[in-house]
């Protein structure tokens, strides 16, 4: 029998059944809490045996249940952020502005790699944009491929474009929101050294994605798919996908204008202006519950403008598309209440705050750049393990973030390299249906994209250490 790689839920129960079985083995403690509930450095002490609490089969029961009382804030705020992706992409305002980009600036391709990896980029960053590139593909291939480049230059420009968005995720909700969540960081924390990677992450993509476009455009031969440039050519510009993406209309470029002032009043929202010295504005301070609120207004609106001149657009299709959307991202708020339940079973056994002092042990003489390295390199085969961000993020965060404070390196820091990490993996691994989906419809062998992307993946782990370190002067 073949093997095959379980679900991230199976994983996550495992762990919740093999951390149980640590309460039984692994020493009870605590540590004094400070005045923001942060473990107190030299603190711990191992509880007496008769104030232990193992964890037994019925715990283990409970703990998803549990779980899901502890985040369910994080879970519902999941739902309402896929209800408004979905009220959105019914619109097909999104579609319509990035089939107006690639219209404009057919002829002049390399203008449109670089346009097009920077709008990927910026979803990417801003709503974690991923399972909704697949739609871009049939789009964009024939027109490259119309004008000299190959299909790997076309899924470069969409899964690296995404890609580097995610991996320097400023506000995704659902990579930097979630870790923050369960960090107990504001989600602005740390955002100007994110944004520092997006950009050197975006234009180490746009610069390697061109130089291979111009080395093909000029001799085809040295195409990673060159055996198959004639078939390609054959089998993608006979179709018309093109006709299939919607019109720019005033509408939707104003429904599009909506969407991003959505995102910004969310960045101003959870943005910490005092740490920037900015006293003139207030900081508003928000959590998960002020911007569910925000998601759902702004999906109520987009709702609203969309409907007017739509004879097949009322109430019944806005509910219909909002719960499609949140539908949509449903087994992303289970593995939210799952991972979470392994948080639960370690602090009702007590060793939470155990693993927290060896981690201080450890730690105790190593400095704050071996510690933010360290931290990114043990978050890489971490990703493969748990491919879905939100369930990594629930998973480790409430363990990584404190041994942050031991190491003095801020726990917005570590939130940094653990979806950097997540989104370096995410560019290439197997497991992943937006990867894998991608290269299908490119007809790009697994094999190929992974002799084209390892270079580039080089330059980014390079690039990730070299932002985490400065991140920790900033």
């Amino acid at each position: 029998m073949k093997f095959k790689m379980p679900t991230a839920y199976t994983i996550l129960v495992a762990i919740i059944i093999v951390v149980a079985i640590l309460t039984w083995i692994v020493p009870a403690g605590e540590y004094e809490l400070g005045e923001d509930d942060a473990p107190i450095p030299g603190t711990y002490q191992e509880l007496p045996e008769e104030e232990t609490t193992p964890q037994g089969p019925f715990d283990v029961m409970m703990a998803p249940i549990r779980g899901f009382y502890d985040a369910i804030d994080v879970a519902l705020f999941v739902l309402v952020i896929g209800g408004f992706l979905g009220v959105v992409m019914k619109t097909g305002a999104i579609d319509a502005g990035i089939a107006k980009v690639v219209e404009t600036f057919k002829g002049r391709e390399n203008w449109m790699i670089i346009i097009l990896m920077a709008l990927f980029s910026i979803g990417g960053s801003t709503y974690g944009m991923a399972e909704e590139t697949i739609a871009f593909y049939p789009l964009i291939l024939p027109v490259f491929i119309a004008a000299g480049y190959d299909a790997v230059t076309a899924v470069s420009v969409i899964l690296l474009g995404a890609g580097v968005g995610v991996l320097g995720s400023t506000v995704n909700p659902f990579a930097t929101g979630i870790a923050s969540g369960f960090a107990d960081v504001a989600l602005g924390k740390g955002i100007l050294i994110r944004l520092i990677m997006l950009v050197a992450g975006l234009i180490l993509a746009i610069l390697y994605t061109t130089r291979y476009a111009k080395k093909v455009k000029d001799d085809p031969s040295k195409s990673l798919v060159a055996d198959m440039g004639e078939s390609n050519k054959e089998y993608f510009l006979g179709k018309k996908d093109e006709g299939e993406f919607p019109e720019l209309t005033g509408k939707r470029l104003f429904i599009l204008v909506l969407f991003a002032l959505t995102f910004a009043i969310m960045i101003y929202g959870v943005l910490p202006l005092e740490d920037f010295g900015i006293e003139a504005i207030p900081t508003l301070w928000w959590w998960f519950p002020e911007l569910t609120a925000l998601f759902l207004v702004a999906a109520i609106i987009i709702g609203f403008i969309h409907a007017f001149g739509e004879d097949d657009f009322g109430e019944e299709e806005f509910i219909d598309s909002f719960v499609t959307g949140a539908k949509d991202l449903l087994g992303v708020a289970l593995i939210v209440g799952v991972s979470r339940g392994i948080t639960v079973v370690m602090n009702a056994g007590n060793i939470t705050s155990t693993v927290l002092h060896a981690g201080e042990t450890t730690l105790s003489e190593a400095g704050r750049i071996p510690f933010i390295i360290l931290t990114y390199l043990f978050y890489i085969p971490l990703s493969f393990l748990i491919p879905s961000t939100s369930g990594l993020a629930t998973v480790s965060m409430p363990i990584m973030a404190p041994l942050g404070d031991f190491a003095n390196v801020a726990r917005s820091l570590v939130i940094t390299a653990y979806q950097s990490a997540s989104g370096i993996v995410n560019l290439v691994t197997p497991t992943s249906a937006v990867v894998m989906g991608g290269l299908a419809i490119g007809r790009v062998p697994y094999g190929k994209w992974l002799k084209y992307v390892w270079k580039f993946l080089v330059l980014i782990f390079i690039m990730t250490i070299l932002a985490l370190i400065l991140g920790l002067y900033i």
